[in-house]
């Protein structure tokens, strides 16, 4: 019988399928032949993108050149401009800004790659530093409050038709956006409960029963979350607690690159590929210590990155009720991956 599970941060419900769990022979994952352009974000097509804005070089090379690790440039079809002011205001009932805000592409690779554990362990950490970097920096304009990184990979998860170069997004946003909100809200509501982070209580209780455990370092664990949404959705944790990505130690960017080379290489040996999309969630930029302002922040919150392979639909009874259906338990999910092979 289906089983109803509580998300202990957010407490949304998901339905997880118990009586047959989907395997991942049972997903019919399928890729098309797509036709690709020539592509625009390899080595020597610098003058294809527009001018980079940061990059990891070898020495004595030039911006815009070939010579680059890693490269950052504004996205083509950005979704937050950054030139103009919010201009905040009410029309009647309703409110409205501008769409002011960042949107920058991180090219994580000069080779025509198209997965992230296809580069060495070292190759991840410049990617990783890279992300950092531009965060921090972008965090100093007083506009944004926020700073979400994900990734796209494959058309399913709204990865482009014309390229498949290994790269991810940074948008830097004026608002905090709602989903962090809920986690933000979530985190603060368990604080004032229990005055320990939900997060490290998940890490904790995962690290002591096993079943759900992926992967573990030292300083990073990898987990299926005990409401997943999706089948074999991955959540990684730092085991030591941090609101801010950006504070995140040379020992951990070490664990953290093994980590994603690891599971990714894992789940697409498992699922053939899959489309995925990743997120990262930490804290909101914090600036003013107003009246009201919430100070346990860097207690009660813990950066995470979340895995969501994109191998079921979300349908009208999920859009619908806010409910997800998972046909594989987070359980046998977390043993299929464990015990693959690379």
């Amino acid at each position: 019988m289906p089983e109803l599970r509580r998300d202990p941060v957010i407490g949304r419900w998901v339905i997880i399928s118990t009586e047959r769990a989907k395997r991942p022979s049972d997903f019919n994952i399928e890729h098309g032949e797509e036709p690709e352009i020539e592509c625009p974000f390899c080595e020597g097509h610098e003058k294809k993108t527009p001018t980079e804005i940061f990059a990891i070089r070898k020495p004595g090379t030039k911006k815009d050149s070939p010579g680059w690790n890693v490269r950052v440039v504004p996205s083509i079809a950005p979704k937050f401009k950054i030139e103009g002011d919010l201009d905040r205001c009410g029309v009647g009932m309703y409110d409205v800004m501008n769409n002011i805000g960042a949107h920058e592409v991180i090219l994580e690779s000069s080779r025509h790659l198209t997965d992230i554990y296809q580069l060495s362990e070292l190759e991840i950490q410049d990617v990783i530093n890279t992300s950092i970097y531009r965060i921090s920096e972008l965090e100093k304009d007083i506009r944004f409050k926020y700073c979400l990184l994900f990734k796209n990979h494959g058309l399913k998860a709204g990865g482009s038709m014309k390229t498949k170069h290994l790269r991810s997004q940074l948008i830097a946003t004026p608002v905090t956006p709602t989903r962090v909100k809920e986690e933000l809200r979530g985190s603060r509501v368990y604080f004032e409960y229990k005055e320990r982070c939900v997060f490290c209580d998940i890490i904790r209780q995962e690290i002591e029963t096993g079943a759900r455990i992926i992967m573990e370092t030292k300083t990073m664990v990898a987990i299926a979350p005990f409401a997943s949404r999706f089948p074999f959705e991955i959540w990684i944790m730092p085991k030591v607690h941090r609101a801010d990505f950006m504070n995140i130690q040379a020992d951990e960017i070490k664990d953290l690159a093994n980590v994603l080379k690891t599971i990714f290489a894992k789940l697409s040996k498992a699922l053939n590929d899959p489309p995925y999309n990743y997120m990262l969630h930490t804290a909101p930029f914090r600036r003013a210590k107003r009246p009201g302002y919430w100070h346990t922040i860097e207690e009660d919150y813990h950066w995470h990155i979340e895995v969501m392979p994109r191998i079921t639909q979300v349908a009208g009874f999920e859009w619908g009720s806010g409910f997800y259906i998972n046909p594989t338990p987070p359980e046998e999910a977390a043993k299929y991956l464990r015990e693959v092979t690379l």
